[in-house]
């Protein structure tokens, strides 16, 4: 006679063993799998994203921020349709306050939730389907390129404490 150690398992425990491998190997998968947000970079140093994003900024961005980065006039007061003129893009418009995280998924979106309240009116369309993600990036790296140092170096230090968190 066995004792009850060498029995062998009945039929609910192989379910409870492939039931636990299967959850175990679903939360791995899901993990692994799960969307980390914006991979790309926008880098102000690099010539050539910079060039790529002057373009791509005077063909999709400038009709409305400024050739220049400048804004509509009067950005901070709404118009009478609720909506908000398009800030500049310089250093004296709130950009570089974002993380670029912030400023990819915003362009590639637009201003809708997680990055404005419910029910929020906005010009600023989604570019997902319009532009590409790396063209994205580079109308980022134009942008940074245009702020002063000093400017520059603030919105790095927002951009590594956001990736940290």
């Amino acid at each position: 006679m066995k004792s009850p150690a060498q029995k062998r398992p009945t039929g609910r425990a192989y379910l409870l063993i492939l039931g636990s491998v299967l959850i175990v190997t679903a939360a791995i998968v899901t993990w692994i799998m799960w969307p980390r947000g914006p991979t790309g970079r926008a880098d102000p140093d690099d010539a050539g994203q910079v060039a790529r994003g002057g373009m791509v900024y005077r063909q999709y961005c400038a009709s409305c921020h400024g050739a220049k980065l400048e804004g509509q006039p009067e950005w901070r007061i709404r118009k009478p349709d609720g909506k908000l003129p398009a800030p500049p893009h310089d250093e004296t418009g709130h950009t570089w306050h974002h993380p670029d995280g912030d400023l990819f998924l915003l362009t590639r979106h637009g201003l809708r939730p997680p990055l404005a309240p419910n029910g929020y009116k906005s010009d600023m369309p989604a570019f997902e389907g319009t532009l590409a993600d790396e063209d994205i990036w580079a109308v980022l790296a134009f942008i940074k390129n245009s702020w002063p140092p000093r400017i520059r170096a603030l919105q790095r230090a927002r951009d590594e404490a956001a990736r940290r968190r």
